[in-house]
């Protein structure tokens, strides 16, 4: 992660729809199938908004991050228990000492996301389990994915794979977040017929707007974790030890 979208998760995770739809949808997941007591482990703690809503659900929370302005920033919100660390060398606990661990639009940012979960299962005890969310369909690869650092967008077969191969068994795997892949579909078509760059950043939207596609993830969210989306334009699984 750059500095620069450091400051954007800063400014815009507590409110931003995008943001706090992921956030309730893992928190709803993670009460779901791995409900607390237990210490949680994130990978990729970004500005710590996440550890601290995991917390007020009642796990013990932890976090790596390969980024020390981000570490420092979380430790400022009062999570110490955070470190600075490369996620695909081995983590830094006690193996089997998590309840769940969660990694939220991480494992497209690395060079080698098996060896990721394999680390991430062995902090798990038998059990415990893995939340992670991707961003979906590799045919909507673009310029704005390589300015954010991704190595790739992920089919449902893909994330299954790599967890099958780091030894970890699968709950499920649904995509989310339907209602915005028309709009993405359009907008990067649209920019490669122009040859245009869009910034690598998320475009700002109305209070109202915002209030919208709120209300819109949280009644998907419902169906969800229920039943599942057959499409959207990101893709979560949940997946055990």
């Amino acid at each position: 992660m750059e500095h620069h979208h450091l400051h954007e998760l800063i400014e815009l995770e507590e409110q931003y729809w995008w943001h706090a739809a992921k956030r309730s949808l893992a928190a709803a997941l993670l009460r779901r199938h791995f409900p607390p007591p237990g210490l949680l482990i994130e990978g990729g703690i970004g500005s710590g908004r996440n550890l601290l809503e995991f917390r007020r659900l009642g796990y013990g929370v932890a976090g790596l991050d390969i980024m020390p302005q981000a570490v420092e920033h979380v430790r400022t919100r009062g999570v110490e228990q955070v470190c600075v660390h490369d996620l695909t060398q081995d983590w830094p606990f006690a193996k089997e000492a998590a309840r769940a661990v969660v990694m939220l639009d991480v494992l497209e940012h690395t060079p080698d996301p098996v060896e990721v979960l394999r680390h991430a299962r062995d902090s798990l005890a038998p059990g415990g389990g893995v939340l992670i969310t991707v961003p979906a369909y590799p045919w909507l690869y673009s310029n704005w994915d390589k300015r954010l650092g991704h190595y790739r967008r992920y089919t449902s077969r893909e994330l299954l794979r790599q967890a099958e191969e780091a030894g970890l068994e699968v709950v499920r795997v649904t995509h989310w977040n339907a209602f915005s892949l028309a709009p993405a579909i359009v907008l990067r078509t649209w920019d490669r017929l122009r040859k245009r760059d869009r910034p690598a950043e998320f475009p700002r939207v109305s209070r109202f707007a915002n209030a919208l596609l709120r209300g819109a993830a949280a009644a998907e969210r419902g169906w969800l974790t229920r039943f599942g989306v057959p499409f959207g334009l990101s893709l979560v699984g949940v997946f055990r030890k």
